[in-house]
């Protein structure tokens, strides 16, 4: 089983999605626009990186910068938004 995951989403279905790996002992890894900087979903992650401006397909879209997110945290697993 991986040990990390990468979680491409936001909001209320990221926050499960963690809580969900965090029960399992899988760590997090979030990504967030500026605009959700302070969003809940970013809190409950082990780490949160910011991926681009506002606009979804700027930042939680754009395939590219979740990919190097992931391979610089050595997450395993990514759940796609």
């Amino acid at each position: 089983m991986f040990k990390k995951i990468l979680i491409a989403n936001r909001g209320e279905i990221a926050v499960r999605v963690a809580k969900s790996a965090h029960r399992l002992g899988i760590k997090t890894v979030g990504v967030y626009s500026e605009a959700d900087k302070f969003a809940q979903h970013p809190k409950v992650m082990d780490q949160a990186f910011m991926v681009g401006p506002a606009a979804a397909a700027e930042s939680y879209l754009k395939v590219p910068h979740l990919l190097e997110v992931a391979k610089y945290t050595k997450a395993k697993a990514i759940h796609p938004g």
